[in-house]
């Protein structure tokens, strides 16, 4: 079994050939082979030298590198298109995961899990800007997606390969990950794993981080959600606006013959013009909706179901 290592590298010279010793040293007895795909996202200093001269040395570790910085979710998707392995285990670049927890978490998969999320339990950060807001960020993610996890922010997770076949993400959005895995019917664990503190170079995010967090989780649950059925939420929202242009509607009429109050006298009639053409545009975007879904299923032959297994079946 092969297994692929991935790594988003940005600014971290002096983490490099330590990377290098501590994740052979680690795996010298595994019972698996390895690969290790190291994503330079842009750096500034001189990574891509090390990685160059790293690459020479051990042909496990295999190096893509960006033209520009573009973030570590897109490293990470890199490493997955370029990945050889069976199972794909994520890391970060700063030293903090372990590598000797890369055996654990393959044992997992190996006992028929699709997914195995870490756990940073004793997590080596400070409280206020990194840990609090993590927590929060968390416990928003594991209630409102249904999946529950502790820790939806350690990088190190294994996952099977076909499980992350054919998942594009965008922004910040690797640590969803496991959300999309559950979309397909993947079985999920998590186990704690250790973390260490930060040796060389600084953190790459501050407690803003949470915020396009938030942001992004809303992404994903609308395509959770509606993403194939936007008419259910535009027709939804235009129907409620309907209804309230039809309430101000007669609520006019009785201010008008019982009410005592004629037309100028409020605000209900330009309410009933105004509730009604946002009703009446949201059901016309709903429909417009639809027909790019159905364009991008399509035009792509992309099916709206996804297969694990077929028996006694022929292959079309």
């Amino acid at each position: 079994m092969l297994i692929s290592i991935i790594i988003p590298i940005f600014n971290e010279e002096n983490n490099i050939d330590l990377y290098h010793k501590i994740i052979t040293d680690s795996l010298s007895n595994a019972d698996f082979l390895f690969e290790v795909i190291l994503v330079n996202d842009g750096s500034t200093d001189s990574s891509q030298q090390k990685l160059n001269h790293l690459a020479t040395q051990d042909n496990r570790f295999k190096i893509i590198e960006f033209r520009r910085n573009f973030g570590q979710t897109a490293a990470i998707m890199a490493g997955f298109d370029f990945a050889s392995g069976e199972i794909v285990v994520p890391m970060d670049g700063d030293l903090q995961n372990d590598p000797n927890d890369i055996p654990l978490l393959v044992d997992q998969i190996k006992k028929g899990y699709d997914v195995c999320s870490g756990w940073r339990k004793d997590r080596k950060d400070q409280v206020l800007n990194r840990k609090i807001p993590s927590w929060i960020a968390n416990k928003l993610i594991s209630t409102l997606s249904g999946v529950k996890l502790n820790d939806y922010g350690c990088t190190l997770k294994a996952y099977k390969k076909e499980i992350i076949k054919g998942i594009r993400l965008y922004g910040e959005m690797h640590r969803f990950l496991p959300i999309h895995a559950s979309w397909q019917g993947a079985k999920i664990i998590e186990i704690p794993v250790t973390h260490h503190p930060r040796i060389h170079g600084k953190s790459k995010y501050g407690i803003e981080r949470t915020f396009k967090v938030i942001l992004d989780l809303m992404v994903v649950l609308f395509f959770s959600t509606v993403s194939n059925k936007p008419i259910y939420i535009f027709g939804g929202f235009g129907f409620i606006n309907i209804m309230l242009s039809f309430l101000s509607f007669f609520m006019m009429i009785y201010y008008k013959f019982w009410g005592g109050k004629t037309f100028i006298q409020t605000p209900l009639p330009q309410l009933v013009v105004l509730f009604f053409l946002m009703g009446f545009i949201s059901i016309l975007m709903g429909f417009l909706a639809e027909i790019l879904m159905r364009t991008y299923y399509e035009s792509q032959n992309k099916p709206i179901y996804i297969v694990k297994t077929l028996y006694n079946m022929d292959k079309q």
